[in-house]
């Protein structure tokens, strides 16, 4: 599982011109899920988003979580992260897990999150989707699981 996170002070998404996934401060994590991906990635992967120190203090120190500030997650599935770029000028998408997998794990994963205290809004998987944010800093992460 790799996940693209970017500390966020607002961020939404729109399928269809309808706005089906909004937050203010927190993290947009776009998920790219890999066919070896289990539960345990998903507990990992919940565990390390939640509580991953990004956030000022007031010190100006990356010290707080998006929990510690009672920030929100946008959850956005995507593909293309589990995309093999290594050769050619096409990536090779072998690497990404089938719909059914994937869909389980992202879903599994926004529900996670929900359960560890953090609100989580998610995107459709497989649909076209339009993200919209305002990075903040700008910080940006590419965490793997």
């Amino acid at each position: 599982m790799k996940a693209l996170i970017q500390r966020v002070s607002s961020a939404s998404v729109t399928v269809d011109n309808e706005v089906v996934g909004d937050i203010r401060q927190g993290l947009l994590v776009l998920l790219g899920v890999e066919p070896h991906d289990t539960e345990d990635t998903v507990k990992a992967a919940c565990s390390k988003l939640s509580r991953y120190r990004v956030f000022s203090d007031s010190d100006g120190k990356m010290n707080l979580s998006v929990k510690d500030i009672g920030g929100s997650v946008l959850l956005i599935s995507q593909f293309t992260l589990a995309g093999d770029t290594k050769k050619g000028l096409r990536p090779s998408f072998s690497s990404a897990a089938k719909p059914d997998h994937a869909n389980a794990i992202y879903q599994r994963l926004a529900e996670q999150l929900r359960l560890e205290g953090v609100p989580c809004d998610t995107g459709i998987f497989a649909a076209d989707m339009k993200v919209a944010l305002v990075n903040d800093g700008p910080v940006t992460f590419m965490l793997e699981f």
